[in-house]
């Protein structure tokens, strides 16, 4: 369905401030504000029905993701402090690719004094993307050891388990000594949940002592740890798991089927491609389409750096 354009953010403001809806309205117009548009924005943003203010947040987090061209990050920063806390954790899912590091502080703050259990916990999923950059050398080492101590403090306290879940997956991108034991005691956790996140955190841990229990749990009888083990399985590119995910691509959990297939993408290799191709043979729709990305990256990891100045982006991929 076409949506309505507008020349300027004003006259798609006088619109909403009309309608107090978005529904059919285009709005890119709210991409990359500059400042005098950004305080017309945050001059109305209190007046604006909670419904809308969600409704605002949901939808321009779900363009950035299909659209890379666009940046919201100016919009979802006013709901960082917005009395509803639907709008806080949206605000915070959206920024989740942003390296400004002006933003460590709020979420920590975020994470640590927000009085709802779900912000707090995005604010610690968010989080991550800062361990990711220090990990990176593309954060200072002392603001990348601050978010990293702050995940670590949540994580040995007794917030609610999502918030503790999410530090730990969080922080798995550290190279800290410490993060072994700690992602091993996570596996031995009585909680399923915190079990799967440990899972989790082995594939971004990357350290090659999770391969044994990430290949054992591709043949657990719990969906959600065969889950979380085709992904870790990709993240980790273990080869010898490529018997197991090809069998998952045909889970009764399509997300197992998908996690499964991104991961052999991820591996590569003769194998890899032929469980690939021998499934998208009865995939159809969406998983014919994924499957056909897989390919096209296993291809291209066994090409390596035989492909000029790809031996460059591997490492920088690899940092």
């Amino acid at each position: 369905m076409a949506r309505r354009r507008f020349k300027t953010v004003r006259d798609l403001l006088a619109v909403m401030d009309a309608d107090e809806a978005i529904e059919g309205l285009d709005l890119t117009p709210f991409s990359d504000l500059i400042d005098s548009d950004l305080a017309e924005v945050e001059a109305r943003w209190p007046d604006w029905p909670v419904r809308l203010r969600r409704a605002l947040l949901e939808e321009v987090g779900d363009i950035a993701e299909d659209d890379f061209r666009v940046n919201f990050d100016a919009l979802s920063r006013l709901g960082l402090d917005d009395p509803d806390a639907e709008v806080r954790a949206t605000a915070i899912s959206n920024l989740w690719e942003s390296e400004d590091a002006d933003l460590i502080p709020l979420f920590i703050q975020l994470m640590q004094n927000d009085p709802e259990a779900p912000v707090r916990a995005e604010a610690a999923k968010g989080l991550g993307h800062f361990v990711y950059l220090g990990e990176c050398d593309e954060l200072l080492p002392a603001r990348a050891r601050r978010v990293e101590d702050a995940l670590l403090a949540v994580l040995a306290g007794v917030d609610d388990l999502e918030v503790r879940r999410r530090a730990l997956e969080s922080v798995a991108y550290s190279g800290r000594p410490e993060i072994i034991p700690i992602i091993e005691a996570a596996y031995r956790a009585p909680d399923e949940a915190m079990r799967a996140s440990a899972i989790f955190a082995m594939g971004r841990n990357l350290d090659e002592r999770w391969a044994a229990p990430v290949l054992a749990e591709l043949r657990s009888d719990r969906p959600e740890f065969r889950y979380e083990a085709a992904r870790a399985a990709g993240e980790l590119e273990l080869a010898g798991a490529v018997g197991a995910l090809a069998e998952l691509t045909h889970d009764d959990d399509l997300e197992t089927q998908m996690a499964a297939i991104w991961s052999l993408g991820q591996i590569g290799g003769e194998q890899a491609q032929t469980a690939l191709r021998r499934r998208w043979r009865t995939a159809a729709g969406d998983l014919r389409e994924l499957i056909d990305d897989a390919l096209a990256n296993a291809e291209l990891e066994n090409l390596g750096p035989a492909i000029p100045g790809l031996e460059d982006e591997a490492g920088a991929k690899d940092n």
